[in-house]
């Protein structure tokens, strides 16, 4: 799926416009409820970074301390490396997107658009043309003149980006502007939010509770638990190599092996993840390959989730492991394991994380 062609802002320009976020010590407390906790983080411009967490993990806290709508406890928020800590919200070059979309409903699409460029006194004719080519942007410019009633809520979410990024912020702040979305518009716009944030190089700042669209949007994704960042690095790096035990169970399924019996298969008592594509499951009797390891077990559940069979195996070891096979044979080639068949769970270690 393209976006509307238009000619493409040079580098120079996007690095103009783009804008470094640093928090240095970040703590805010609500009485004696601490959110956030003495936290550090710098995000690159041009970059997409997501804040992935739980429910009640600081995230959102984060973006609205930069974003100016709730003031810091202590330390500091530099944008392009000034200090805007007590700067008020509408004098920072940031601009927020929400998951309700607040448009104005007595408002066309079009004025919608407009709005800040209006209070900032921008002239009808320059600011029909910026609204024309945001609309353009979004691929939406034929639905103006329209109330916001009538568009749906995908197109309600792409209106309220294009009216944040109308006014060319340095940074553009997104609080779960996909949640409200069914899955398959949220995975549509998904792919439509990180073609713009390409074309337009402004540095976007998302948060999110959903792994896997923090793993497809991100250049780097920050982990949260806590008030704390657990982890911070690429989509492939929180994934494959996580750092921590909690990063391991949210970003994912993984399967943990620890202490005794992770010294008693390789010699490491160090926790290993296993993440469950990487388990194959063979039959009891198959000898292992060189430098594999395996436990023996039984199936004790089959979950079908189309493009994959998911296995959850008893293991003789006294816990649970999950395997997962891809579906990419008809199910007529497939080899058929059924619940209470006894299999081995085999797996590489060098394609183990390994917890420090």
């Amino acid at each position: 799926m393209t976006l509307a062609a238009r000619t493409a802002p040079s580098a120079t320009e996007h690095t103009a416009r783009a804008g470094s976020v640093s928090l240095r010590g970040l703590t805010k407390s609500f009485g004696e409820f601490t959110a956030v906790r003495e936290l550090d983080l710098d995000v690159a411009p041009g970059e997409f970074l997501s804040m992935l967490g739980p429910s009640g993990s600081g995230k959102t806290t984060v973006l609205r301390v930069i974003a100016g709508f709730e003031d810091a406890t202590s330390g500091s928020v530099l944008l392009s490396g000034k200090d805007v800590t007590r700067t008020p919200p509408h004098s920072r070059d940031v601009n927020t997107v929400f998951q309700d979309y607040a448009l104005f409903p007595h408002l066309s699409i079009a004025e919608n658009v407009g709005y800040g460029l209006r209070v900032r006194g921008t002239s009808k004719a320059a600011r029909g043309e910026q609204v024309s080519e945001s609309l353009r942007r979004v691929r939406l410019d034929h639905v103006a003149d329209r109330l916001p009633h009538q568009l749906s809520g995908g197109q309600r979410q792409r209106i309220a980006l294009a009216r944040a990024l109308i006014l060319r912020p340095q940074v553009l702040l997104l609080d779960e502007p996909l949640g409200a979305l069914d899955k398959q518009l949220r995975e549509q716009m998904q792919i439509e939010l990180k073609q713009i944030q390409r074309e337009v190089g402004i540095t976007f700042i998302f948060v999110t509770h959903d792994q896997e669209e923090a793993l497809t949007l991100s250049d780097r994704v920050a982990v949260f638990n806590n008030g704390r960042i657990e982890q911070v690095g690429s989509a492939r790096e929180v994934y494959e190599d996580p750092q921590t035990e909690f990063v391991a169970r949210f970003l994912g399924l993984s399967n943990l092996i620890e202490g005794d019996l992770a010294d008693e298969l390789t010699g490491d008592r160090r926790t290993m993840s296993i993440r469950p594509e990487r388990v194959r499951l063979q039959a009891p009797s198959d000898p292992l390959a060189d430098g594999d390891v395996g436990l023996l077990g039984a199936v004790k559940e089959i979950v079908y989730t189309g493009p994959a069979t998911r296995y959850l195996i008893a293991a003789d070891a006294g816990m649970d492991l999950i395997a997962e096979r891809p579906n990419s044979d008809r199910p007529a080639q497939q080899h058929v394991l059924r619940r209470g068949d006894h299999v081995r769970a085999v797996w590489t270690p060098l394609h183990a994380a390994r917890l420090p």
